[in-house]
């Protein structure tokens, strides 16, 4: 069996991804340990085609398109001429990528097509309460159109993008993100940081981080030599500006004396992340929506207590003062009192970590998740 992914995010040093990346690198590997051909084909960062194998996955970067207005199309070609090129050489049974990932890809005979509902531009303009972009909302109908079959990540992407868009009656399987809980392990010979609070994602304003700081205060009273550690690549607004530095502007000066116990780490690797969530007492994802998310189940295999979002899949991820804490992410009161809950309560917090690894292994294990994925693909490939 062949698998082609389509994205643009595949993990390359020096660059930041997403946890659409993270979750293709993981995905991809052990498909190769399970006797799969896996390739990636995605845009590159730079202006050149780069072709490499990284563990046994087949890598193509094609040169990014600098025609404004029009990187669309010349990028949608490159992308069809290299799938036409590999298919020749070596059969692909199924290209899977994203919600708007089919749009302009032209559909080849005895190939399936899948769509992983990683939450697309329907799904987060309702979350986001903003208008459907007509281009992307066009894009997104007609790559559905297109697709022999759909996986959602969560029961709450898939219901609340059934809102909008048909599944046109194809197959669909509801398959979480994978964990990789032998790299996600408690790790011993890293100290955890007495009331050390880590934040790991993407710095930006769903992500629940601007609510996060506005909490410090009153964690702070409770306990004084806490700090926030903040992990994760910057966000810019439309107007090229970093979000970054607007909270350091004119959220974090209102913290007073507080605000010289807030650390940005910027972009990290991979590699590193389990070492951030080592040295953390209490790992904190407010996220305002999610449609999985990797970061908490990630933490919570390393025995760490987890406080997530109460919205959105938080009740799929986490049952609340048993495998982690569910908070309410536009409240940062309620952020606060979570917080100070797991940082009062040592041994609770042990329990609720060590149940916290024991449901990720049940729940996200990757030989049980890359099992129910090969057979997906199986009987995608059955399906006339």
């Amino acid at each position: 069996m062949h698998i082609c992914f389509l994205t643009n995010e595949y993990p390359k040093k020096g660059f930041p991804h997403g946890g659409i990346g993270t979750f293709v690198k993981t995905m991809a590997e052990e498909l190769v340990k399970n006797d799969v051909k896996v390739s990636v084909i995605g845009i590159n960062y730079i202006a050149e085609n780069e072709r490499e194998v990284l563990n046994g996955v087949y890598v193509y970067r094609l040169k990014r398109s600098g025609a404004k207005g029009f990187s669309w199309y010349f990028n949608s070609r490159a992308i069809n001429k290299e799938i036409k090129e590999i298919n020749k050489k070596d059969p692909i049974n199924i290209i899977e990528t994203s919600e708007l990932g089919l749009a302009f890809i032209a559909k080849i005979k005895n190939t399936k097509y899948i769509i992983r509902l990683h939450g697309g531009h329907h799904f987060f303009a309702e979350s986001e309460q903003r208008k459907i972009n007509i281009w992307k909302g066009f894009q997104e109908k007609k790559s559905f159109k297109k697709a022999d079959g759909f996986i959602a990540v969560s029961n709450y992407v898939k219901s609340h993008t059934e809102k909008y868009l048909s599944f046109n009656n194809k197959p669909l399987s509801y398959i979480n993100y994978p964990v990789n809980t032998v790299f996600f392990a408690p790790k011993e010979s890293i100290k955890e940081y007495k009331n050390r609070i880590v934040f790991a994602g993407t710095v930006c304003e769903k992500k629940g981080i601007r609510q996060l700081i506005q909490s410090f205060p009153f964690i702070k009273k409770e306990f004084p030599d806490a700090t926030l550690e903040i992990y994760g690549r910057d966000w810019f607004f439309s107007d090229g500006s970093s979000y970054i530095k607007m909270l350091k502007e004119k959220e974090i000066p209102h913290l007073g004396i507080f605000a010289k116990d807030i650390f940005f780490h910027g972009n990290v690797s991979y590699d590193e992340i389990p070492k951030a969530y080592s040295q953390a007492a209490v790992c904190v994802f407010p996220s305002h929506m999610e449609t999985q998310g990797l970061v908490a189940p990630e933490a919570m295999a390393m025995e760490k207590v987890v406080v997530f979002t109460k919205l959105g899949p938080g009740p799929e991820t986490i049952e609340d003062y048993k495998t982690g804490l569910l908070c309410n992410p536009h409240d940062p009161n309620d952020i606060a009192e979570k917080i100070i809950w797991v940082l009062s309560n040592e041994e609770n917090a042990k329990n609720i970590g060590k149940n916290a690894r024991d449901f990720v292994c049940r729940k996200y294990g990757l030989d049980k998740i890359v099992s129910q994925n090969i057979d997906f693909y199986f009987n995608s490939i059955k399906n006339k």
